[in-house]
């Protein structure tokens, strides 16, 4: 059985802030470089609510889904099925939690379902630790406001 992928990390920021940044502004602070589209990306949405979807528009219209909400509990938690680049039959599942601290929030990301995806599990599962790592720092920037390349 392969275990969770968890990311835990903290922001000088309100939980409030922490989370409509991730929800809000995703397009903010996620590289073009890691969507479908790439540069012909023109914003990443997530629907409010359970069910609600995540996925990328293009400036010609096209939409690409990433995944779908199962848990909405804003400013505390967010959950939902992950697919971008797989097909949605190969989904994982991200679980993020909001939670105070001081003056600050600390955010952890618990990514899962990998035992669901067969052969490919452990290197997608590495790809996916770098991947977060690279994500999680241009949120921290986001975040705290300075400029994102």
């Amino acid at each position: 059985m392969t275990g969770p992928l968890v990311v835990e990390f903290e922001v000088t920021t309100s939980v409030e802030h922490a989370f409509a940044v991730w929800v809000e502004q995703l397009d903010r602070w996620w590289p073009m470089g890691k969507t479908v589209s790439g540069a012909d990306l023109a914003g990443i949405v997530i629907e409010p609510g359970v069910g609600g979807r995540i996925y990328e528009l293009s400036r010609g219209g096209d939409e690409h889904d990433w995944g779908r909400i199962v848990a909405w509990e804003p400013p505390r938690r967010l959950s939902f099925t992950w697919h971008l680049f797989f097909d949605p039959r190969e989904a994982t599942d991200v679980s993020i939690t909001f939670r105070p601290r001081g003056a600050g929030t600390t955010v952890r990301l618990e990514h899962t379902g990998w035992d669901r995806l067969g052969s490919g599990t452990e290197e997608r599962r590495t790809n996916t630790i770098h991947a977060w790592d690279y994500l999680v720092a241009r949120y921290r920037d986001a975040v705290g406001g300075q400029g994102l390349t």
